[in-house]
């Protein structure tokens, strides 16, 4: 399993709120919301095999 690492992330207020909202919406943490977005992003753009996990 891949280690994680933290980092702080500077977003705008109404942007979280929309994210957080998904991720409730979705069951995943706001965390999780955010890595899958992050990777589904990479995927497309092709800067990971589409077949990696997530």
């Amino acid at each position: 399993m891949a280690k994680k690492k933290a980092f702080a992330l500077r977003i705008e207020e109404d942007l979280l709120d929309q994210v957080e909202k998904w991720a409730a919406d979705e069951f995943r943490s706001t965390n999780g919301q955010l890595e899958w977005i992050i990777h589904k992003a990479l995927r497309e753009a092709g800067r990971i095999k589409k077949n990696d996990k997530k």
